[in-house]
């Protein structure tokens, strides 16, 4: 996939736009072709390419015709699994620092096209389908990138976000509908900022 139609194309998972919103914030470009992506994950790797071979799902002959320029043009699934494996080393300091002040500080901006349907006493209103556009808490980001790093399901996630909105869209900040608890289901796309 070209980053021109992933940028186009909406994400449908909390987990996928948590990657998203953090290759936004990397200050320099991926490295481009097959071979400097190999030559970067090789410095990740110290220089062992069974390691990345067995990270790539490839062979370490594969590895060492990309390395050395004699292959160029990877097939979609290895092009998949380089653009993954180089995403997440790209940066790290840059992508924690983004992190730390999202969960203490800076709180993420979600947006966000989904069935809400919601529990509370007296409540007329039915669940529907919502284009919600809100900032969530640094205590709900903290709160699930833990659990993304803890390895939890999307299905661990939802709940998480649909608390942040409930808290910030539908209870304006606990200033209103008291009680209110959100779920939030049948995901059309879900987008995250830091």
């Amino acid at each position: 996939m070209t980053q021109e139609h992933e940028q186009s194309a909406p994400a449908r998972s909390v987990l996928e736009a948590l990657a998203r919103a953090e290759r936004a914030v990397f200050t320099r470009k991926i490295p481009q072709s097959a071979r400097a992506k190999v030559e970067f994950l090789l410095t990740r790797t110290k220089a062992s390419t069974k390691e990345l071979a067995e990270r790539l799902n490839t062979s370490r002959r594969t590895v060492e015709r990309y390395r050395a320029g004699k292959l160029k043009k990877p097939q979609k699934k290895l092009q998949e699994a380089l653009v993954r494996e180089t995403e997440s080393e790209w940066q790290p300091q840059v992508r924690a620092q983004a992190r730390e002040r999202a969960a203490t500080s800076g709180g993420m901006w979600v947006e966000c096209e989904a069935y809400f349907g919601f529990t509370a006493n007296g409540s007329s209103d039915d669940g529907r389908v919502r284009y919600i556009s809100t900032p969530i808490s640094p205590t709900y980001v903290a709160q699930i990138l833990t659990a993304r790093d803890e390895g939890k399901t999307e299905e661990d996630l939802q709940p998480i976000v649909a608390e942040a909105i409930a808290e910030s869209y539908f209870t304006d900040w606990g200033t209103r509908a008291i009680g209110l608890r959100a779920d939030f289901t049948s995901v059309g796309y879900i987008n995250l900022s830091f």
